[in-house]
């Protein structure tokens, strides 16, 4: 157990580098949203979508969704956290699986969703763990130069 608590100790990612990777998905993924919209425009007739509409709600959630666990499954980083120099594991060496990786995206959901309570948890966590990282067995380490 010493030999894990070393590993996190020296390869934990801080919160504000989090935060400043979660910056820089917020604007790819806001832009793959307007894409996204912009490619069912046509079945609309142009038209707006009205804010309400449930279908296209649950369509902005998937791509969402694609988008992340899509990267933390092939390579365990989006764009955001390639630049910031962070990889998402399990288990200390494993590449994430699609079961983490769906666990991950919808308990950080609520982590966010919780006024961020979720990822200010790593400040008390003894392993510097966020509560989406503890919950579903992955966690966040700085990549060598």
């Amino acid at each position: 157990m010493q030999n894990k608590k070393q590993f996190f100790a020296a390869h934990y990612c801080s919160l504000p580098r989090r935060f400043a990777a979660m910056s820089y998905d917020s604007l790819l993924l806001i832009s793959l949203l307007f894409f996204s919209t912009l490619v069912i425009l046509p079945f609309t007739g142009g038209q707006a979508i009205s804010s309400g509409n449930i279908a296209y709600n649950i369509y902005l959630i998937i791509i969402s969704y694609l988008y992340f666990t899509w990267q933390w499954t092939h390579g365990g980083q989006t764009l955001g956290m390639r630049a910031w120099r962070i990889r998402l594991q399990q288990n200390s060496t494993q590449n994430v699986t699609w079961w983490h990786a769906n666990n991950r995206f919808f308990l950080a959901t609520l982590s966010f969703l919780g006024l961020g309570f979720g990822f200010i948890w790593s400040y008390y966590d003894r392993s510097k763990l966020a509560f989406h990282d503890r919950f579903s067995g992955t966690f966040l380490i700085l990549e060598s130069n």
